[in-house]
């Protein structure tokens, strides 16, 4: 190139460092990507007059409706809405009065025509429009009523009965948010939950460590065991003591209770140097690594592995992996809200594709990880009324500080994701698909679901915004093994962390034999009785019966095998910020 221009790289990182700056100012999100849904959608919009027609026609049919209805409330303060409204929205008798009842049923009323007007128009890919129905309605809470304190009737009340205090209490809790926001402090109240000393406190020893993991071996509180340990891989997009929060929830110290060796992978919080690793290195220098820990200190026992999250999607990989290399080390499969096909994953997939993901690689390029801030504003988005939005009335406008529950102070304690691996991730499992198409490649070679010939216990939760439970029952699509599914009570989280203690918790269990004709989910649903109380019973139960006889404890850690205790657990990895 001519010495008088700039160099190619210095031209494209030029833009790799622009795209990076405005993905801080966007949480991420590609606004080429919503331009172009958006764009998508009003070209076939336009060029439908009979779907204009129906618009139009809805539009005066409601018009009416909500002339009629505010006059009958105006008149006679009593009047049925002829729009419904969300469970957790308009739910107070506030909402039942004058004027406020008719701005509801406005707001209602509006919203009901752009959902309309978002759906079942032909010729958009589904991709850009279901793009385009979400971030409407987004768009549309930030008008909600129920979001501004003259138009709600609960602010209102408050003000007068406090005399504005309430107002001046939310100002005071919005400036000390927003300064521990920029401060990149922990919301407030965290403080009160420390790991180690109220939280992930089941007794323990770290047995193993390297640059990726600690390995975590819990002391046992039986006299005898089973033979065969349980080896949980949690999602390294959180961190491990979702699953170890107080000993009346921890699933660590249940599992310890009920007779079993339990070990815990908890993994490093990656920084810019970790920027190389790749999805393999997780499989590598976690996965692997750990079992064969395990082996060295409880040998010539099969295992069995449990995966959360991401964490099971890795160890079906692993476990597809050893099952073509002939390894037979595992005993069983458990895989807690876990994906390995992902043509329906949540509304997650609305951000993925090809715009969206070269504005997050130049983002990650820049800084070397994606952010724990940058993930929270995504999944926030996908509950915007519950986490966003129901959250600033009440501390905002009420002045009311929600309380700090272990659940929430845990999902504070964020993480990163190196750049290589969120890169392989989204583009080889989200976008392309790999794994469910026989196309994902490990040591060089693809790997098959198929080959694997173990018994799995997959559970899957009914309100899961990141892994629909229809995505994770379609694992039955990709295997031939006896599967015992599960669909729990709760989302992503709550719906895993359901201790038999906890009431109002139900599941619905089936067992999916191999051979067996193929039943879609929607049949499966009704036919599954559901039961009371929580699955992890049904979990112990199956984990025995797939267990020898009991034995003696094994030692903590193998000394003689070169895997002395290191630290009490929790660890150090799991204390990176």
């Amino acid at each position: 190139m001519d010495d008088r221009f700039l160099p190619r790289e210095s031209l494209e990182n030029f833009d790799r460092l622009l795209h990076a700056f405005q993905a801080r100012l966007t949480a991420g999100v590609s606004q080429a990507a919503i331009a172009n849904a958006y764009a998508d959608w009003a070209l076939h919009l336009l060029n439908a007059p009979g779907k204009q027609g129906l618009l139009w026609q809805q539009a005066i049919e409601d018009g009416g409706r909500l002339a009629v209805y505010a006059a009958r409330a105006t008149a006679a303060g009593d009047a049925p809405p002829f729009a419904d409204s969300e469970p957790e929205r308009f739910t107070s008798s506030g909402w039942e009065r004058w004027p406020y009842d008719v701005w509801a049923q406005t707001f209602l009323a509006v919203e009901r025509w752009w959902e309309q007007a978002t759906t079942d128009v032909r010729g958009v890919s589904r991709q850009h429009l279901r793009a385009v129905n979400f971030v409407t309605r987004q768009r549309l809470d930030r008008f909600s009523p129920s979001n501004w304190p003259w138009t709600n009737p609960d602010v209102g009340r408050r003000t007068l009965e406090e005399g504005g205090a309430n107002l001046l209490r939310g100002f005071g809790l919005w400036l000390e948010d927003l300064e521990r926001h920029v401060e990149g402090l922990p919301p407030a109240g965290a403080e009160a939950w420390q790991v180690g000393e109220n939280l992930a406190i089941t007794p323990g020893q770290v047995v193993f460590r390297n640059d990726l993991i600690e390995l975590i071996q819990y002391t046992p509180t039986t006299d005898t065991v089973r033979p065969e340990p349980v080896l949980i891989v949690p999602a390294w997009i959180m961190k491990y003591y979702i699953l170890d929060l107080q000993p009346d929830n921890s699933m660590i110290r249940w599992l310890v209770d009920q007779g079993f060796t339990v070990f815990c992978i908890s993994w490093k919080n990656p920084g810019r140097e970790d920027r190389h690793l790749g999805f393999d290195d997780y499989r590598r220098l976690g996965f692997v690594a750990a079992l064969d820990a395990v082996e060295r200190i409880v040998p010539d026992q099969k295992v069995h592995g449990c995966g959360y999250c991401l964490g099971g999607t890795m160890l079906a990989i692993a476990a597809a992996t050893m099952a073509r290399n002939q390894d037979d080390r595992l005993a069983s499969m458990t895989l807690f809200a876990a994906q390995t096909d992902y043509t329906e994953a949540g509304e997650l997939m609305i951000f993925i594709d090809e715009s969206e993901l070269a504005f997050l690689e130049d983002m990650m390029w820049d800084q070397g990880y994606l952010d724990t801030r940058q993930m929270a504003g995504a999944f926030q988005l996908l509950r915007a009324n519950d986490l966003v939005w129901s959250k600033m009335v009440s501390q905002y406008l009420l002045g009311e500080r929600t309380p700090m529950i272990d659940l929430m102070a845990w999902n504070a304690d964020g993480t990163r994701l190196p750049a290589r691996m969120q890169t392989e991730y989204l583009r080889d499992l989200f976008l392309d698909n790999r794994l469910s198409r026989g196309r994902y490649a490990v040591e060089g070679h693809p790997v098959a679901l198929t080959d694997l010939q173990l018994p799995m216990f997959c559970v899957a939760t009914e309100k899961d915004h990141i892994a629909p439970w229809q995505s994770v029952y379609k694992i039955r699509l990709l295997t031939n093994v006896e599967i015992t599914f599960v669909l729990a009570s709760g989302g992503h989280n709550a719906g895993i962390v359901s201790p038999p203690a906890k009431k109002k918790r139900h599941y619905r269990l089936g067992v999916l034999t191999p051979n067996s004709p193929y039943r879609a989910p929607e049949s499966w649903y009704p036919a599954a009785d559901e039961v009371d109380g929580s699955w992890w019973r049904a979990w112990a139960e199956w984990l025995h019966a797939r267990s020898g006889e009991a034995t003696k404890p094994p030692t903590m850690g193998a000394p003689k095998a070169g895997l002395p205790p290191l630290a009490p657990a929790p660890g150090s990895y799991v204390l990176m910020r």
